[in-house]
This record gives structure tokens, C-alpha cells and sequence, in this order.
């Protein structure tokens, strides 16, 4: 399936912010640097973009037409969503980070119920709250669960300071990166495209940005060159590229909960790109036997996730001619 396609080509851009966040901590530089420039960086380019698409004014006209919405749920998707990875990485390795992030593919499933789509009935149109898949959660699952086979490898080596700032920040921002991106393609509603969107994301979240980084050259100064070259690095692969191809995967999927679900699980397949990764360039020890074992439960998740989704595309829905997906 394309939109699976796409999300696994996504993951394999997230990883690498996994990878260098983890290096800028080796090296001393602060996570507020790490996470504020990443999206100050994000700016000009996405502007060059949609300057040369001649959409940037429809991005302003959306902004200021609900200007709290935008703040609001883009300082959840990317702020509450950013800062908390990056402050994770001074604690815990990439491969922890990594892999509790994919609690994001059953935290976008359980988050469903708080999204409605309207219903065409015999009375009229009615307001109908989604339901959270449970064939979708299940197969999601073995992937989570795939996930925590991998991390029981190291896990005995951590410290509690590691298990709780290193894992709980991770959770909050599994929670709200799905929950802000659903509610600006509720917000947005098919007015503006993938690109338009993540500027105005980029652009309504910029003040938490600025508030952070000026924090961040108060208590520690200026960023390094290094840092400032790996946040670059950063900014364009996982902040434009990724971010860009998984919502562009999500947006074509929106009005399904299931397919939403599938396409949010490809995310799991990060943890094996930041493996990969930090076997080449950190010198990390390849995963033990159980460890690999947990990778087949990835890859049999992502197959089974895939298997289902050309089902539902096979199958002609009964709601779908009864059914005006409004939201998702």
C-alpha cells in the first residue's frame, strides 16, 4: 500500500532524529538547543516551498481566521511533542527514546473516541463519536510488544533517573504528537495541503520556540557549531522530510480509523532504522536473541497491519454511502 510506503519511508527520516539527538547530549549540548532549533530551521525552508506553490497566503488567512486552534494544537503536535524527546535524550539512550515513542501507534488508536464524524440517518445528519478499532489496536500491540522485547536487552543496565526521565517524557509526547496532528487535519478540513499545514504548525508553535531557545542562551549560552550542524540536519530530514511524507500518509487516510491506525504503526519500524543507525555511527552492540525476536514481531505487525489494510480496501464498507466522514 502506498500509504504504508510512505510511512515506513517517514520512520526511516524520524530515526535520525533519535540518533543525533543522543549525540548532541554526548556531546554537552542543551536539549532546549536540540529542540528549538530543529523548527527554527524548519522556517525558510517550508516558506521556500510554499512560496514556490503560491499557497502561502491561504496558510495566513487559515491562521487568522482561528488563531487560538492553531496555537493550541500545534503547540500540543510539535512543542509537547519535541521537547519532551529531545529532554528525554540527556537521560536515556537512542534505542530507549526510540522505542518508547512507539507507544504512539496504540496512543493514536485510543485517542479516536475524542473525534466525531457525521452520520447521514433516516432523521438527518447526526454526530457520532469514532470508535477505537480493536482488530487495529490488537495488531498494533504485537508490535508494541515487539518494541519492549527489543528494549529488555538493555533494559537492566538503566537507573531509575534513566527509567523515569529517560521514558515518561517519551509517553506524554506518544500522546500528543498523534492528538495534534489529528485536530489541525480537523481544523484545516482539506482546505490547505501537507505543506501549507506543517508551515502553519511551524509558524503558530514559533513563540514556544523563541521562549525555550532565549532560556536556553541564558542558562547555557550560545549553541555550538556542531550542535547548530546536526539540528540542520535534523530540521531537514525528520522536521520537513518525514514530517512531511507521514502527513501527507495520514492526511490521504484521515476519514478511516483503521487505515489511520496501520499508517500510524509503520512509525515502529523507527527503532530498527535507529538500531541500525547506532550500530554504524555510536558503535552500539547488535540486538541479543531476544532482542531480534522482537524485531520479527515488528515485521510480522507491519505485514499483518498491511495484509488488513488491503482487506478494508477490498471490502466496500456498508457506512461508506451512508457515511459523511467529517473529521478524523
Amino acid at each position: 500500500m502506498k500509504e504504508l510506503s510512505l510511512g515506513i519511508l517517514s520512520s526511516m527520516f524520524f530515526a535520525v532524529t533519535f540518533i543525533l539527538n543522543r549525540s548532541m547530549e554526548i556531546s554537552g549540548g542543551s536539549w532546549m538547543w536540540s529542540s528549538s532549533l530543529r523548527f527554527l530551521f524548519m522556517v525558510p525552508f517550508l516558506l521556500l516551498i510554499v512560496l514556490v506553490r503560491k499557497k502561502l497566503k491561504q496558510v495566513f488567512i487559515e491562521i487568522k481566521n482561528n488563531p487560538a486552534p492553531w496555537l493550541l494544537w500545534s503547540f500540543v503536535g510539535f512543542v509537547l511533542f519535541y521537547a519532551p524527546l529531545t529532554y528525554a535524550a540527556a537521560y536515556g539512550p537512542g534505542w530507549l527514546v526510540a522505542g518508547t515513542w512507539q507507544f504512539t501507534i496504540v496512543g493514536g488508536l485510543l485517542l479516536a473516541p475524542l473525534f466525531t464524524h457525521t452520520v447521514v440517518r433516516s432523521k438527518g445528519p447526526v454526530q457520532q463519536r469514532h470508535r477505537i478499532e480493536t482488530r487495529a489496536l490488537a495488531i498494533s500491540s504485537i508490535i508494541l510488544l515487539g518494541v519492549l522485547l527489543i528494549q529488555q536487552q538493555k533494559a537492566s543496565e538503566l537507573s531509575l533517573l534513566e527509567i523515569t526521565f529517560g521514558i515518561l517524557p517519551v509517553i506524554i509526547a506518544a500522546f500528543a504528537y498523534p492528538l495534534g496532528n489529528r485536530k489541525m487535519m480537523e481544523l484545516c478540513d482539506g482546505r490547505l495541503d501537507t505543506f501549507q499545514r506543517v508551515l502553519g504548525m511551524t509558524l503558530a508553535s514559533l513563540p514556544f520556540w523563541l521562549i525555550i531557545s532565549s532560556i536556553a542562551f541564558v542558562t547555557n549560552g550560545p549553541p555550538s557549531a556542531s550542535q547548530m550542524t546536526q539540528s540542520l540536519v535534523v530540521a531537514l530530514c525528520s522536521g520537513v522530510i518525514a514530517t512531511t511524507i507521514f502527513f501527507i500518509a495520514t492526511n490521504s487516510v484521515r476519514n478511516h480509523q483503521g487505515k489511520l491506525a496501520a499508517v500510524e504503526a509503520t512509525q515502529s519500524t523507527q527503532i530498527l532504522f535507529v538500531i541500525a543507525g547506532e550500530v554504524l555511527l555510536l558503535k552500539s552492540p547488535l540486538p541479543t536473541n531476544i532482542a531480534s525476536i522482537g524485531v520479527l514481531f515488528i515485521i510480522i505487525g507491519i505485514i499483518i497491519h498491511t495484509v488488513n489494510m488491503k482487506k478494508m480496501n477490498a471490502k466496500a464498507l456498508p457506512s461508506t454511502s451512508a457515511a459523511v466522514i467529517k473529521n478524523g
